[in-house]
């Protein structure tokens, strides 16, 4: 019988609530529609209320000190509201397990296309084998979608991969430039609140003073908080404990866990076909986790 160590055990733990995190952050993205917050307000709560957070950390640990100008420049780009408003715009169209299926699960096939395209790496066998039941799984739910969540459900779902396309170019360079967790949140939160919140604050449509008490309550501390620290503070523990393949196997449940709370929550339909498409889509994640030899400590 294998005993994992203490921290593998927390390493297990940290990669499963970011799981469910992600999950409910699918589900509270999506009532954020019936709060009468616009989404220039939930970007700010993303940016500002996390700043509380970030900008002391921030004037401790200096993280720009290790950065040039234009590292934060593309990463607070990147990170940035246009990358946001995309996602929560999407929500507006596409039920909450769309946006678990079109910013998670295409997360690999963008990566492998990038792959290509960037670096000239041509994918193995496992990866193209993923990467075709994601593509097929992700066609049977758009199209899928439009029957049962209505004709514009598609460009939710278009929003939703601008997202991953976002988040796939951080993923590539955070590896590439060894960005450290401090250095992502000073870049994607400090920077762009500093930037943002006096655009949001003069011109940008807000619902902020109309909205009920308990909805505004859920969303600045959901958006304000929850995905942005400790989901970054989760990931990270849990990558170097248990390591990156383990956490992307993991990880790989966030579609149909987030499908299933939209069903359980938000009493959103679920066709047969949808179900199987989402069961395929999590085998097209799990094939497409690269393997690696663990290294000899």
């Amino acid at each position: 019988m294998t005993t994992r160590s203490p921290s593998q055990v927390t390493g297990y733990s940290a990669a499963w609530s970011i799981v469910f995190v992600w999950s409910f952050w699918l589900i509270v993205s999506r009532i954020a529609n019936q709060s009468g917050l616009t989404v220039y307000d939930l970007a700010a709560m993303r940016y500002g209320l996390a700043s509380l957070i970030a900008v002391p950390l921030c004037l401790y640990y200096k993280p720009w000190q290790g950065l040039r100008l234009i590292q934060i420049a593309v990463v607070s780009f990147i990170l940035g509201p246009i990358y946001i408003l995309c996602v929560f715009s999407a929500f507006h169209y596409a039920p909450a397990a769309h946006g678990g299926i079109f910013m998670n699960g295409v997360l690999p096939l963008i990566s492998i296309l990038f792959g290509i395209v960037l670096y000239r790496v041509a994918p193995g066998f496992r990866q193209l084998l993923g990467a075709a039941l994601i593509l097929v799984s992700a066609v049977v739910l758009a199209w899928d979608g439009t029957a049962t969540s209505g004709p514009d459900a598609w460009i939710g779902d278009l929003l939703f991969v601008i997202g991953a396309l976002f988040f796939s170019s951080y993923v590539i360079l955070s590896e590439r430039w060894r960005l450290s967790a401090m250095q992502v949140i000073f870049c994607g939160t400090v920077v762009n609140a500093l930037l943002y919140l006096p655009v949001w604050g003069l011109w940008l449509p807000s619902g902020l003073a109309e909205a009920p008490l308990q909805p505004l309550l859920l969303q600045a501390v959901y958006q304000g908080f929850v995905p942005n620290l400790i989901g970054l503070i989760f990931i990270a523990h849990a990558s170097r404990n248990i390591g990156n393949a383990n956490t992307s196997s993991i990880l790989a449940a966030v579609p149909g866990v987030g499908g299933l709370l939209g069903v359980l929550i938000l009493g959103e339909s679920l066709s047969p076909l949808s179900v199987a498409a989402m069961v395929l889509l999590t085998v097209g994640l799990l094939i497409s986790v690269r393997r690696k030899t663990p290294v000899p400590s």
